[in-house]
C-alpha cells in the first residue's frame, strides 16, 4: 500500500485496508446520523446557485478536518496500548481487547443493519445509550452554534474535526481497536483509511444537498440493512473466535482477524 505500511504485517495491511472499505459502505450510515449536520452545512454555504468552487473546497476542507480527527484519535489511542501492553507488560490484554472490539462491533452492525431494514432510516443508536446520548446531543448542539461564524472560512476544517468526538456505534469500536493495536501507525493508518473511506459519499452529499428523494433514501438504507447483516457475521465470529466460540461467517478480511 505504499512505504508508510512497509513495515506493517500482512495481517494489518489486509486490516488497513478492510477499515477502508468498512468506511466506504459504512457512509450511508454517517449520512443517516451526521447528515443532519452537514445538511445544515450544505445550507448555509448554498447561495441558491449550481455548486460554486467556494462550496466545493468548503467541503473538501470539512471531510479533511473529519478524516484528520479520526486519524489523529488513532495515533494517540494506539500509542496509549503501546504503552500499557508493552510497558505494563499486558500484551494478553490486547487480544481480548480485540475479542471484545470484535463481538461489540458485530452487535452493533446487527443492530444498524435490523434498523435499516425495518425503518428504511437512519438509527440513531448512539442516541439512546445513557450517557452517551447526551454526549451527541452536546457536540451537536456546540456544532450548531458554531456553524455561522465557521462555515464560510477554514474555521470549516474544525467544524469536520469535531465530528471525531460524536459518539458512533461504528467509530468507538474502531478507536477502541486501534487502543488494542498498541501501535500509533497501526492504528493511525487504520482509522486514517476509516475516514477516507467515508469521504466521497459525505463529499457528494454536501455539495449535492437535496438531490436525493426520501423514498431512494429509504430503498438505499434497506438494501444497506442487508448488507450490513451480513457483515455483522465477520467481526462477531472473529471476535467470538478470540473466546474459543466458533459461529459460520463470510470469508472477508476484517480488521480484527
Amino acid at each position: 500500500m505504499g512505504p508508510l505500511t512497509a513495515g506493517l504485517t500482512a495481517g494489518e495491511t489486509v486490516g488497513i485496508a478492510a477499515f477502508a472499505g468498512l468506511g466506504l459502505i459504512g457512509s450511508v450510515h454517517c449520512l443517516g446520523m451526521c447528515g443532519p449536520l452537514v445538511t445544515t452545512y450544505a445550507e448555509r454555504l448554498d447561495d441558491g446557485g449550481p455548486v460554486s468552487t467556494h462550496e466545493l473546497r468548503q467541503q473538501a476542507l470539512f471531510n479533511v478536518g473529519r478524516a484528520g480527527s479520526y486519524t489523529a484519535v488513532g495515533v494517540v489511542l494506539g500509542a496509549a496500548g503501546g504503552v500499557l501492553f508493552d510497558v505494563a507488560g499486558l500484551a494478553r490484554l490486547g487480544t481480548a481487547v480485540r475479542g471484545v472490539v470484535g463481538v461489540a462491533v458485530g452487535l452493533c452492525i446487527l443492530a444498524v443493519g435490523l434498523g435499516y431494514l425495518t425503518r428504511g432510516s437512519a438509527v440513531d443508536l448512539a442516541a439512546s445509550i445513557p450517557v452517551v446520548g447526551g454526549l451527541f446531543r452536546r457536540i451537536s448542539t456546540a456544532l450548531v452554534a458554531r456553524v455561522d461564524a465557521w462555515v464560510d472560512g477554514p474555521g470549516i476544517v474544525a467544524l469536520g474535526a469535531m465530528h471525531g468526538l460524536l459518539p458512533c456505534p461504528l467509530l468507538y469500536p474502531a478507536f477502541l481497536y486501534a487502543f488494542a493495536t498498541g501501535s500509533a501507525v497501526t492504528g493511525g493508518l487504520s482509522l486514517a483509511a476509516l475516514g477516507l473511506g467515508t469521504i466521497p459519499l459525505m463529499f457528494a452529499y454536501g455539495t449535492a444537498f437535496g438531490s436525493l428523494s426520501p423514498s431512494r433514501r429509504a430503498t438505499l438504507h434497506r438494501v444497506l440493512g442487508a448488507v450490513f447483516l451480513v457483515l455483522a457475521l465477520v467481526p462477531l465470529s472473529n471476535g467470538l473466535g478470540v473466546f474459543g466460540v466458533s459461529i459460520p461467517n463470510p470469508s472477508l478480511p476484517m480488521p480484527w482477524t
